[in-house]
């Protein structure tokens, strides 16, 4: 009997930890940063206006993407991974992401510009990036014209880049740096979440729509997505504290 039991409560929290698992790398990427956002130091905290207005404005931008994408069969999400409750057809956990996973990366990025503000590009090197990204991303684009995630994705990141560049370049002088540093949790959470470590992804692209590299089971366009969605809110909480 105890061990039919113990079987039972095996599998009942198995159950739930995966019907749960996207909400909890939701919680466990943003407790840490939030909670350090305290730190008497830097007080990340202080910033906490521009930074949640800019992550809200961004994720408006990139919900809406994520609702026609979804609505296009480009990507899925798996129930077995999510609490089942869903808003335009999308689980509440991926509505959480584009708030979570933004300020945990934020948090990097503004706690290495406080501890380490000697450390930037020249702005003689930002260019050099962006032009050597911007010639690798146009053909990309040309030549898969008919794959959405591709076309979409390197679209907004170039036009993005182009703004940033020009409009306010010193931004890109730590975030080159910063970024890089992000790509490490980044990869470790969305490389569960395209089913890395687990059963079943939890979210499921259609390769059709995309290059099909994959950076073990990161399609490539998952970096250009992160970089757009967290530069674009650098940039918007630059324009916010200027102001």
């Amino acid at each position: 009997m105890v061990n039919v039991l113990e079987c039972f409560s095996f599998l009942s929290n198995t159950l739930r930890f995966s019907m749960s698992l996207y909400f909890f790398l939701n919680i466990a990427s943003f407790i840490i940063p939030f909670l350090y956002s305290f730190e008497s130091r830097m007080r990340y905290i202080k910033r906490a206006k521009a930074v949640f207005s800019a992550i809200l404005i961004t994720a408006i931008f990139f919900i809406v993407w994520d609702i026609i994408f979804t609505k296009l069969g480009v990507w899925s999400f798996n129930p077995r991974y999510h609490l089942g409750v869903e808003f335009f057809e999308l689980p509440i956990e991926e509505w959480l992401f584009f708030i979570c996973i933004p300020y945990a990366s934020l948090f990097i990025h503004f706690a290495f510009r406080f501890f380490f503000p000697a450390v930037a590009l020249s702005d003689q090197l930002v260019k050099r990036i962006y032009w050597a990204l911007v010639v690798l991303l146009i053909p990309t684009i040309i030549f898969n014209y008919t794959k959405l995630y591709t076309v979409i994705n390197y679209s907004v990141l170039v036009l993005l880049l182009t703004y940033t560049v020009f409009k306010v370049p010193h931004v890109l002088n730590t975030f080159f740096i910063t970024f890089l540093i992000v790509l490490i949790p980044f990869s470790i959470v969305n490389g569960i979440l395209t089913g890395s470590f687990i059963d079943e992804p939890v979210v499921s692209y259609n390769n059709a729509e995309n290059l099909g590299i994959r950076l073990g089971t990161i399609p490539i366009e998952d970096i250009g997505y992160a970089f757009s969605m967290l530069l674009m809110s650098v940039v918007l909480i630059t324009k916010i504290e200027n102001k």
